[in-house]
């Protein structure tokens, strides 16, 4: 088989794994939607909303979605060490944005709001919490492109797995936007 040939198979099994989480998150975005309204004397989303806190973290995510595009443009561009620089940024910036999702889940718990206290604060942990977890396993991917550009160089194997990371990512920056949308914003109306 040909390395383009090859190269394409990858690339067209990955869109079809992305299609298959889009299922997954269309699952949580229909089960949270159900599930909201059910408060059972607890606190409602309305309640949690803090929109500067979260605006932040999506600028954070939303920006490491524009320096992970020039990770790609400067791997295209053979430049490795510009593209290692920018896939470092970009994992500090994904980290940051988990941090903070981390900080908001802990402090809801800490204040006796944890996904056993009712249905909708279930489906809230749940929803993102998958999105966390999403975010977490591919700054572990990054970790290991980061390492086999920065020993292996940026052979046409690397673009290929730097691409499929970079449309992972960006898929993350998506589904962030239907929650932030979805949950925040409308959750305050």
């Amino acid at each position: 088989m040909s390395t383009h040939s090859t190269k394409s198979l990858v690339t067209s099994g990955f869109w079809i794994y992305l299609m298959s989480d889009c299922v997954l998150f269309a699952g949580l975005f229909a089960t949270y939607a159900v599930l909201s309204p059910e408060t059972y004397g607890a606190i409602g989303i309305e309640s949690i909303v803090h929109i500067p806190f979260v605006l932040v973290e999506t600028l954070l995510l939303l920006t490491s979605s524009f320096t992970m595009g020039l990770a790609v443009l400067a791997a295209q561009a053979h430049r490795r060490v510009a593209t290692v620089l920018l896939l470092k940024l970009t994992l500090v910036l994904g980290l940051s944005f988990l941090g903070m999702e981390v900080y908001e889940f802990a402090k809801l718990i800490g204040e006796g709001y944890g996904p056993d206290r009712s249905a909708f604060l279930s489906s809230f942990f749940t929803l993102l919490g998958t999105h966390g977890l999403h975010v977490l396993m591919a700054s572990i991917w990054m970790c290991v492109v980061i390492a086999h550009v920065w020993f292996k160089g940026l052979g046409e194997g690397t673009q290929t797995k730097l691409a499929c990371l970079a449309l992972f990512w960006h898929f993350l920056d998506i589904i962030w936007i239907f929650i932030f949308t979805f949950v925040y914003l409308f959750g305050t109306l």
